[in-house]
């Protein structure tokens, strides 16, 4: 049987992921600031909030790339295993910021800056390994929480949310996933890790 492309390709991303507990926590509050999101404001009718297994902090999204490069990308990995400090949950955010179509929540870097430098390494190994580059300008850590087929409009996108979790975490490691994409949501399987190094 012949392949096909979506065989011969494959959607990637690498991220760090904040622990279980962290994650349970963000969904409900999720849950609680999606409300009053659906139609007329009465409900949270195609809002789909993540499961908690699905959150994770994106470094690089890779989008589709040839299979044969996997083993490329796992190698340049070992070489980005740097220290990052204790990351801490900001403010809600709407992205896009114009369009909404995703609710999520920042996450602020350590104070040495350890996230920001470990996408920098990152960036510089992936174009080593694969040829690849970023096409947005700026790095904007975050946690997506929930997507919607129909964003925020009008009063909803400006009403205030509620204040996020006080949480902070440190990251162990730096994971590699590939992204199964389906009418029911996206699936992440985790193809390489490596652990960071203590501070």
């Amino acid at each position: 049987m012949p392949r096909t492309a979506a065989d011969r390709t494959a959607r990637l991303f690498v991220a760090v992921d904040p622990p279980a507990d962290a994650c349970e926590e963000l969904t409900t509050w999720a849950r609680t600031a999606i409300r009053g999101l659906g139609p007329r404001g009465g409900g949270s009718a195609g809002v789909r909030v993540l499961d908690p297994e699905l959150l994770h902090v994106t470094l690089c999204f890779l989008g589709s790339r040839p299979v044969e490069e996997i083993a490329a990308i796992d190698q340049a990995l070992e070489g980005c295993a740097m220290p990052v400090g204790e990351l801490s949950i900001g403010a809600p955010l709407w992205l896009p910021p114009r369009r909404p179509r995703a609710l999520a929540v920042e996450v602020r870097d350590d104070p040495e800056g350890g996230l920001a430098a470990l996408h920098e390494t990152l960036l510089d190994a992936l174009a080593r390994a694969c040829g690849w580059h970023e096409e947005r300008k700026r790095f904007r850590a975050h946690v997506t929480l929930a997507r919607m087929r129909d964003g925020p409009r009008g009063s909803a996108a400006a009403r205030v949310l509620p204040a996020t979790p006080a949480l902070s975490f440190t990251p162990a490691s730096i994971v590699l996933y590939r992204s199964w994409l389906s009418p029911a949501g996206a699936a992440y399987e985790a193809l390489a890790t490596r652990t960071l190094a203590p501070l």
